[in-house]
């Protein structure tokens, strides 16, 4: 590993290429694009859900031990184990303490007695982790975390464990704090995912020779911080292969850097989709003591150590987001085809 003019990291990565990989959470929305993404560049993949399926082992993460965790490990050679699991939406704070806590605590315990080579850890952290963060500025990794969610809270526990197994327990794990994903497949418990759910009932309303229905939204009056979900599965095949001695113990955010109203976010959204549906914004009640007015994230940190920036146009993140819902065996409606739309993308 050496360090540029700049202060820059420039090390030599391992190859992705025949390592094997243990996907938590491997059929769920991030799981699966960082399961085609490994699998893309060569690394034997092994997607781990709850139900398990012909692409996937089967184990309920929720409930299985930290022994049934490590015979996981052992029978798969694992050489990275990337955590996408987790409890988000439609949950409450003990599920979600489950999902994103206490499996992690079980977690680093298998791999602190996994005998052999350390296996890398990567664990997908949340801005949210951070509540407000800096005020006026972006947010560095530095920045003492005051979650205001009952999911901020337990992804920080998550983070917190990764880096108390990396000082005490000899485990080689490394916290990528993400920003709002979007891609293709975004949950529809999630803003975005609730759009473009929506928008395609609009434009099959349309296609029927119907009015669509208006688009009723909370009050838009949040900004944050986005990163595409092929931009994140760089980051996590970058973090996978860095060197110990660069990200071990790290926490390193991904994001664009940048915050982005919500408001011109839906507004964009709809413009792409080619339906003309009025947007509606509910009367504004008391303040939340969740809300946060606005999130971004200093990223300088990937690029030293990473040598990662987002790539993809915000555009580009949404036409894959409406993409799925809008498509019916033509380009999608009202969305213009892109040169990254047609042809796969190396993460």
């Amino acid at each position: 590993m050496r360090t540029d003019a700049g202060g820059a990291v420039r090390s030599e990565a391992r190859p992705v290429a025949g390592l094997s990989v243990v996907v938590l959470g491997g059929t769920g929305f991030l799981g699966r694009h960082l399961a085609e993404g490994f699998a893309a560049r060569g690394a034997r993949v092994h997607a781990v859900s709850r139900t398990g399926g012909p692409a996937a082992l089967r184990l309920d993460l929720l409930a299985a031990p930290p022994e049934r965790i490590a015979r996981l490990l052992a029978s798969t050679g694992a050489d990275v184990v990337v955590n996408a699991a987790g409890r988000a939406w439609r949950a409450d704070e003990r599920q979600m303490a489950e999902g994103n806590a206490e499996l992690v605590e079980r977690l680093v315990t298998a791999l602190a007695a996994h005998p052999g080579p350390p296996v890398r850890l990567v664990q997908l952290g949340s801005v949210h982790e951070y509540g407000a963060g800096a005020a006026g500025a972006a947010t560095a990794e530095d920045h003492e975390p005051a979650p205001v969610t009952p999911y901020g809270r337990t992804k920080l526990q998550g983070t917190l464990a990764v880096q108390r197994a990396a000082s005490g327990r000899g485990v080689d794990g490394v916290v990528l704090r993400l920003a709002n994903v979007l891609g293709a497949g975004v949950p529809e418990g999630s803003l975005f995912g609730r759009v473009a759910a929506e928008l395609g009932e609009a434009a099959h309303a349309v296609a029927r020779g119907d009015e669509p229905a208006e688009l009723r939204l909370p009050p838009l009056r949040a900004a944050r911080d986005l990163v595409d979900a092929g931009d994140t599965v760089a980051a996590v095949l970058a973090a996978a292969t860095a060197p110990a001695a660069a990200v071990s113990g790290r926490v390193i955010n991904i994001g664009r850097g940048e915050a982005v109203p919500m408001r011109d976010l839906i507004h964009r959204m709809v413009a792409l989709s080619g339906v003309d549906v009025p947007v509606v914004e509910d009367a504004e009640g008391p303040a939340s003591r969740t809300d946060v007015a606005s999130q971004c994230l200093d990223i300088g940190r990937a690029e030293r150590l990473l040598g990662w920036r987002p790539r993809r146009p915000l555009d580009d993140s949404l036409r894959d987001l409406l993409a799925p819902v809008l498509q019916q065996g033509r380009p999608p409606l009202g969305v213009t085809p892109h040169a990254s739309d047609m042809e796969e993308e190396s993460p």
